[in-house]
C-alpha cells in the first residue's frame, strides 16, 4: 500500500482556507499514486482552532468533508477536525473518508492538560479503541497524538487486530516543557511501536508557528521493523512510502508480541486493579 503524509501548517480557526489547503494536498497525493493520505491532528482547524469552538465544529458527514473525499477518488483520507457529536458534545476527531463517505472515526481519548496543552477545556473524551478494516490484510489502528503516550491504548489497537498504526499529531517543540525533547520522543515512540508490534506506522505533524508554540514537523512513515521509510523536515511537504504486508508476516513470525500478549491475564488483572482501587465504571455507549 502506498501511504502519503501531508505535513503543513493549518490556519487557526479558518475552515475555508484549510479546506483549500486539503484539496491542494489531495491533488499532490493523487499525482504520486497515494492510496492512503494522512493529515495532521485537527488539520481543518489548527492547534488552537478550538478557541473559536462553535465557529469551527462540524458534523462527521459535513458536505465539505464528503466533497473532499469525492475529489480524492479511490484514495482513503484521514482528516482531523472538531466533531460535534450527539447532545452538543465536541470531540478532537479523525475521520476516515473514502469514495465520498465516512468509513470510520476516532475520537481522541487521552486529552492532555499539562505543559501548554489544555485540551480538556474544549473537548469531550473519546471512549473507544477500535480498528478499521482496509482490505484482506490491512487493518488500521488510528490513535491521535497523546493517545500513543498511553501505551495501553496502543496495545488495545493491536489486540483488536491492527496491522498498521496511524497517528495524526500536533506536536510543538515547547508543548510539554523545556526539559522534554518532543522530536526525539516521537522518533523513539514510533520506532518502538512498529518494532514491538511488527507493523508499519505513520505519524503526521504540522509545521510552523501557531500561538505560543512552534511545530517542528518531522512526519514519518516506518516499516514493520521500525525502519524509517520517509521522514519530513521542518517545512510543508508530502512524503510518500510503500509498505508491504509480507514484511508484517515476517516481523510477527520473528517477534510474536500480539500472539503472546495473554489477553485473559490482562483482563483479569485489570478487573482486580479496578476492584482494589474502587475505580467507578464511567464507560457507557454514547453512540
Amino acid at each position: 500500500m502506498r501511504i502519503g503524509a501531508a505535513q503543513f501548517g493549518s490556519v487557526s480557526g479558518d475552515l475555508e482556507a484549510n479546506f483549500a489547503e486539503h484539496h491542494h494536498w489531495v491533488q499532490e497525493a493523487k499525482g504520486a499514486g497515494v492510496e492512503l493520505l494522512v493529515f495532521p491532528e485537527l488539520s481543518m482547524v489548527g492547534h488552537y482552532g478550538a478557541e473559536r469552538l462553535l465557529d469551527v465544529t462540524m458534523l462527521r458527514d459535513d458536505p465539505r468533508l464528503l466533497d473532499l473525499s469525492r475529489a480524492a477518488g479511490d484514495m482513503t483520507l484521514i482528516v482531523g477536525f472538531v466533531e460535534e457529536g450527539p447532545a452538543a458534545q465536541f470531540y478532537n476527531a479523525a475521520g476516515v473518508y473514502r469514495g465520498g463517505r465516512l468509513r470510520y472515526i476516532h475520537r481522541k481519548i487521552n486529552l492532555p492538560s499539562y505543559g501548554r496543552l489544555i485540551e480538556t477545556k474544549y473537548y469531550a473524551q473519546g471512549r473507544f479503541v477500535d480498528t478499521h478494516e482496509m482490505g484482506d490484510d490491512w487493518r488500521m489502528g488510528l490513535l491521535i497524538c497523546a493517545d500513543l503516550w498511553n501505551p495501553a491504548l496502543t496495545h488495545l489497537a493491536f489486540l483488536h487486530g491492527a496491522t498498521l498504526l496511524v497517528s495524526p499529531i500536533s506536536s510543538g517543540v515547547e508543548a510539554v516543557g523545556d526539559g522534554f525533547d518532543n522530536p526525539a520522543g516521537w522518533a523513539a515512540t514510533m520506532h518502538f511501536y512498529s518494532m514491538m508490534y511488527g507493523a508499519p506506522s505513520v505519524m503526521v505533524n504540522r509545521v510552523g508557528p501557531e500561538g505560543d508554540l512552534n511545530f517542528w514537523g518531522g512526519s514519518r512513515i516506518l516499516d514493520a521493523f521500525g525502519k524509517p521509510l520517509a521522514v519530513a523536515g521542518t517545512e510543508p511537504e508530502l512524503i510518500v512510502a510503500d509498505v508491504d504486508y509480507a514484511q508484517v508476516r515476517e516481523a510477527r513470525a520473528l517477534l510474536p508480541t500480539v500472539r503472546d500478549s495473554n489477553i485473559g491475564l490482562v483482563a483479569r488483572e485489570t478487573d482486580r486493579l479496578i476492584e482494589r482501587l474502587g475505580v467507578p465504571d464511567i464507560i457507557r455507549d454514547d453512540e
